[in-house]
């Protein structure tokens, strides 16, 4: 009953909705992780793991599919926040570094998330927005955009590339995407996990001149 389930956690207090959706997410995530996939993943089954009535859920997502595209969201906030983290991690003036912790993070993240980063490669961006006319927006638009920040960086501190940042850091980005997704269809192919990040930095250095 929707009231003996509410009991079996703790209520978050007034005002702390953000909270509660937040705790959607992750037990989305993690049974997404479990199930192998979103087809297993039911609104019920979500609402038992978090220990709230399935209706509470539909105050923050209409429907399975709203709940798949916040739990993309959620991931694609996650690799955002472990890549700026590393970014940081480095000294400021190691514009190289920085452009290859944040790469590394990158890997990491799709190494350790393998069906999370499925889902999210998947995804594509709000139907309609091409007859709009704008700019492809949306998270994965991001993520490439801190990589080429990145490089401009670097070229604004006077490392030469052999082309423009923006080139470059597609290129970098869409190399290291191959090998990962390389990496996921067959673990061992080139030698396994180990050899990724030494890929990554090689085909880093090869678009500086």
């Amino acid at each position: 009953m929707p009231d003996e389930v509410e009991a079996q956690r703790i209520r978050n207090p007034w005002g702390q909705g953000e909270r509660l959706r937040t705790e959607i997410l992750d037990a989305a995530g993690r049974l997404f992780s479990e199930l192998g996939g979103e087809e297993a993943l039911t609104i019920r089954g979500v609402a038992r793991a978090v220990g709230i009535a399935p209706a509470s859920i539909s105050q923050h997502f209409a429907d399975k599919a709203a709940l798949v595209r916040g739990v993309i969201e959620h991931d694609y906030e996650r690799l955002s926040a472990v890549m700026r983290e590393a970014d940081e991690s480095v000294a400021g003036d190691d514009v190289v570094g920085r452009v290859r912790a944040q790469m590394h993070a990158y890997c990491w993240f799709a190494i350790e998330n393998p069906g999370h980063y499925r889902l999210m490669l998947g995804n594509r961006r709000p139907v309609g927005q091409e007859e709009a006319g704008q700019r492809p927006q949306g998270p994965l638009v991001s993520i490439v955009g801190a990589v080429i920040a990145a490089f401009e960086r670097c070229e604004q501190a006077g490392k030469r590339l052999r082309v423009p940042s923006e080139r470059a850091a597609i290129m970098v980005f869409v190399g290291t995407h191959g090998r990962v997704a390389l990496y996921h269809s067959d673990p061992e192919a080139g030698g396994g996990a180990d050899r990724i990040l030494p890929f990554v930095d090689e085909l880093i250095s090869l678009v500086f001149d």
